[in-house]
C-alpha cells in the first residue's frame, strides 16, 4: 500500500496551491459578495491544464489521472468554493464527452472546454420535479427528420449563463419506460430557443451560477445525440459516480480551510491570559476536525485510485461523497464555534466556508441518495 504521489501527481498539487494562494484567496471574499463569476480566473485554470486534467493530451486535456484532478479540486476549494464547483463540472462535461463522444464531438467540444475558449460546460440533468429521480423526467426530444426537437425546463444549471456547451438529458420514449427511454445530447450555448432563467440567489456558492433553462422547440442535429439512443441515464450514473469525486474534493478542500483558520484564530485569540488554543476544549474540537478531515481524504483518493484505475468504484464515490461531505460540514461548525461570535462576521473567511459546505450534502446527489447507492452494493455482494 503505498500513499505517496507521483511526481505528476505532486505537480499538479503544489501548481495549483501556488496558483491559489496568489490568485483565488485574495479575491475569494469578493466574489463571493458580488456573486461575480470568475472567468478570469477559470481562464487561467485552464491555461494551468486544470480544466481537463483527467482528458487525453490529444483532446488539449493535462491526461494526470483521476488523484491528480481529486487534489486539484481540494486545492481551488480551499481558496474558492464557487470556481471549484465551476471547475468540477466543466472537468465532468469534457469527460462525458470524451468517453461517450463521436470523433466529431470529442474534436469540436472537447479542445474548447480545456483550452478556456469555453468559460464552462453545463450538466443539464435535473429538473423541477425530477432532481433524485431522474425517471420522471419531463423535458422531451423527439425525432423531426435530420434533426431532434427539444422542449421542457431544466434545473440547477450550474454555469448555465456562460456554458459553452451543454449535456442534456431528455426523454426519447414514453414516460411509463422511466430510465430506459432516456437520451444524451449536446446542445451549444445560444442555440436558438434555448433559454437562460435568472441567476438563483443562493445561501452559499454564490459566486457560481445557477439558473434554471428553458427548452422551446430547440432544434439541434441528429449528430448531437450522445451515445445510443435511450442510453442516455447509463452516462449519466457513470458522469455522477465520477462527479462524486470531484465534489467529496470540495468538500474537503472547503473543509481543510476552515481548519486552518480556527487553528491559526485559536492561536491568537487570548481568553483568562492564555491563547484559547492551550484550552482542552478546543484542542479536542480540532483533533476531531483534523481526524475526519484525514478520514475523509483517504475515502476519497481511494476512489479516485480505483477510477484511474479502471476498477469498479461506484460504492466507494458515494462513500467517499457522503462521508466528505457530511464531515465537512461537520468541520466546518466546529471552526466557527471556535471563532466564536467572530465566526458569524462576513469579516472572517469562516462564514463563507460554513455557507459554502452545506450544499456538498446536496448536489451530485444528496446524502440519502449516497446511502441508498451505497446499500444496495452492500446488499448486492456475494
Amino acid at each position: 500500500m503505498d500513499f505517496e504521489l507521483s511526481d505528476t501527481q505532486a505537480l499538479v498539487r503544489d501548481t495549483t496551491r501556488d496558483f491559489v494562494q496568489k490568485r483565488l484567496m485574495p479575491v475569494a471574499a469578493e466574489l463571493d459578495q458580488k456573486e461575480r463569476f470568475p472567468a478570469a480566473e477559470l481562464k487561467a485554470l485552464a491555461e494551468l491544464g486544470l480544466m481537463g486534467v483527467n482528458i487525453p493530451e490529444e483532446l488539449g486535456g493535462a491526461a494526470a489521472g483521476v488523484v491528480a484532478y481529486s487534489l486539484a479540486m481540494t486545492e481551488v476549494a480551499r481558496g474558492c468554493a464557487s470556481t471549484a464547483v465551476t471547475m468540477a463540472v466543466t472537468n465532468m462535461v469534457g469527460e462525458v464527452i470524451a468517453a461517450f463522444g463521436s470523433e466529431e464531438q470529442r474534436s469540436k467540444y472537447v479542445p474548447k472546454l480545456t483550452s478556456g475558449e469555453y468559460v464552462a460546460g453545463s450538466f443539464a440533468l435535473s429538473e423541477p420535479e425530477a432532481g433524485s429521480d431522474p425517471g420522471s423526467m419531463r423535458t422531451t426530444a423527439r425525432r423531426d427528420g435530420d434533426s431532434f426537437v427539444l422542449d421542457g425546463p431544466k434545473q440547477w444549471i450550474t454555469s448555465g449563463a456562460y456554458a459553452g456547451v451543454f449535456v442534456v438529458w431528455a426523454r426519447t420514449g414514453e414516460q411509463s419506460a422511466g430510465t430506459r427511454a432516456i437520451s444524451c445530447f449536446l446542445v451549444e450555448g445560444g442555440t436558438a430557443g434555448l433559454r437562460i432563467g435568472k441567476h438563483e440567489d443562493k445561501m452559499g456558492i454564490r459566486a457560481s451560477n445557477t439558473v434554471a433553462l428553458s427548452f422551446e422547440n430547440v432544434r439541434i442535429p441528429a449528430s448531437a445525440l450522445l451515445g445510443e439512443l435511450n442510453g442516455g441515464f447509463k452516462i449519466a450514473m457513470m458522469a455522477l459516480d465520477g462527479g462524486r469525486i470531484g465534489i467529496a474534493s470540495q468538500a474537503i478542500g472547503i473543509a481543510t480551510a476552515a481548519l486552518e483558520e480556527a487553528t491559526a484564530y485559536a492561536k491568537d485569540r487570548r481568553q483568562f491570559g492564555r491563547p484559547i488554543g492551550d484550552f482542552q476544549g478546543i484542542q479536542w474540537q480540532l483533533a476531531d476536525c483534523k481526524t475526519e478531515l484525514e478520514a475523509a481524504r483517504v475515502l476519497v483518493l481511494r476512489a479516485a485510485w480505483l477510477k484511474e484505475n479502471g476498477r469498479p468504484f461506484a460504492k466507494e464515490a458515494a462513500m467517499a461523497k457522503l462521508y466528505a461531505s457530511e464531515a465537512s460540514n461537520r468541520i466546518v461548525d466546529r471552526c466557527l464555534q471556535v471563532h466564536g461570535g467572530y465566526g458569524y462576521v462576513k469579516e472572517f473567511p469562516i462564514e463563507r466556508h460554513y455557507r459554502d459546505a452545506r450544499v456538498t450534502r446536496i448536489y451530485e446527489g444528496t446524502s440519502e441518495v449516497q446511502r441508498v447507492v451505497i446499500a444496495r452494493q452492500v446488499t448486492s455482494a456475494k
